[in-house]
């Protein structure tokens, strides 16, 4: 079977990770996410991939080059303007136009098992003569944030793109598999209020002309659509690795189980990690730094001495200075931190961290957030971050400085404090 990969948007509601790279790229659990949804396609006997690109392409295309290094067969398919999902399909249509085949958001992670039940739901149903797809769907909380699935029967009868009021709970999670006649319906779709062509719409039109579109349930789903998902997603691949040594570790150092320690890095005496944890390749760690659960650190990065990481992402040829402390937050590449730089995760209420996203302010859901850093990022000593603030690439801060508000890329945020010079009696000698 065949399978089409979605991944050419520009990703704005990731800024500022996504300024230097596309949003597919950026680590879950110490490889791209689009790796993992590789790996979910080869795993359920897919081995001929599309991938539609977009933003970023060059960057996609040289990591994947034609599939061999990742056990499959890709092929890339140019959007040259953004122009909405279906649009982006539509360019596949010389690739799948002769069978049944998956469509997947290239910035969609699930797990295995629910994948795995997806595909005998297909094997179930595909047969029928009326089949015209398959839909994976997830519950959720706030469906007005997402495509709602209203179903008649075991059919889908309507999808509504952010309802305002709805019992329905039910939300699209970005994983088809459907009939070539996906194709016409998709030349019958009108442009949207926002001049886009969806995919949704195009489901509609088939569902319209008396195909059957149905639903197969996921137990997990992480739509890599705002800077907090990475952690979401990072914390369930963590989950299921497998701790594995192939670095240092010096008289001294505690790692527990399930950690992973990539060739060529040293854990110095001291240091206290705590799985599930990825270490990278050539990584120098410690001494006496903690490592605590759920983070997961690039290739080259040094922690250094009396350092504390929490669920955390820290991108590839990052330093974090002695006495820092970053905890659920995301640290881009070429980052340096200097010493004592504070991360804040938790708001004196304990209420849900806000974070600008898209233009807007909105709720994270999370009681604990820290700080959202993107490339080449400079920190001076002694300076703190608070909750939810997002810091633009190639940006520095300067010693001291406490950071409340989102910094712009290219931005230098400078704190210089006010000096009094006082004549101090001092009662004792000088030269005591």
């Amino acid at each position: 079977m065949k399978a089409v990969v979605l991944a050419a948007g520009l990703g704005i509601r990731m800024r500022p990770l996504t300024f230097t790279k596309p949003k597919f790229l950026l680590p879950v659990a110490g490889k791209p996410a689009l790796d993992h949804v590789v790996s979910l396609m080869k795993n359920v006997g897919i081995n001929k991939i599309a991938m539609v690109v977009g933003f970023g392409k060059e960057q996609i295309m040289k990591r994947y080059g034609n599939g061999s290094r990742f056990g499959v067969k890709i092929e890339y398919l140019h959007q040259r303007e953004l122009l909405g999902t279906a649009n982006a399909l539509s360019l596949a249509e010389g690739f799948a136009s002769d069978e049944h085949f998956v469509v997947m958001n290239g910035d969609t992670l699930v797990d295995q098992e629910s994948l795995n039940a997806f595909m005998q739901r297909y094997r179930e149903l595909g047969s029928r003569k009326d089949f015209g797809g398959l839909m994976a769907t997830i519950e959720v909380d706030e469906p007005e944030q997402f495509g709602i699935v209203f179903l008649k029967g075991e059919r889908v009868s309507e999808i509504v793109e952010k309802p305002k009021r709805t019992k329905s709970r039910l939300a699209n999670a970005g994983i088809y598999l459907f009939d070539p006649a996906i194709f016409n319906a998709i030349k019958r779709t009108k442009k949207s209020k926002r001049g886009e062509y969806d995919l949704t719409a195009s489901m509609q039109v088939l569902i319209n002309s008396g195909k059957a579109i149905y639903t197969s349930p996921l137990k997990l789903w992480a739509d890599i659509g705002r800077p907090w998902d990475l952690l979401v997603a990072n914390e369930y691949f963590l989950r299921g690795q497998r701790g594995e040594i192939h670095g240092k570790v010096e008289v001294g150092a505690s790692v527990e189980d399930n950690v992973y320690v990539g060739e060529g890095s040293r854990i110095r005496s001291g240091s206290y990690i705590l799985g599930p944890t990825y270490i990278g390749r050539d990584c120098d760690i410690g001494p006496n730094c903690f490592i605590r659960p759920c983070t997961s650190i690039g290739d080259d990065v040094r922690i250094g001495n009396a350092v504390e990481v929490k669920n955390s992402i820290v991108m590839d040829h990052t330093n974090i200075g002695h006495l820092s402390y970053a905890g659920d937050s995301v640290i881009g590449s070429n980052c340096n931190l200097g010493a004592g730089t504070t991360i804040a995760n938790l708001r004196l209420d304990e209420k849900e961290i806000k974070m600008e996203v898209g233009g807007k302010v909105v709720s994270s859901g999370r009681r604990k957030l820290g700080t959202i850093i993107a490339d080449n990022v400079k920190t001076g000593i002694n300076c703190s971050i608070n909750v939810g603030v997002k810091i633009g690439p190639n940006s520095a801060i300067s010693p001291g400085a406490i950071v409340y508000e989102d910094v712009p890329p290219g931005t230098m945020i400078f704190v210089k404090p006010v000096i009094e010079k006082r004549v101090w009696k001092h009662s004792g000698s000088l030269h005591e």
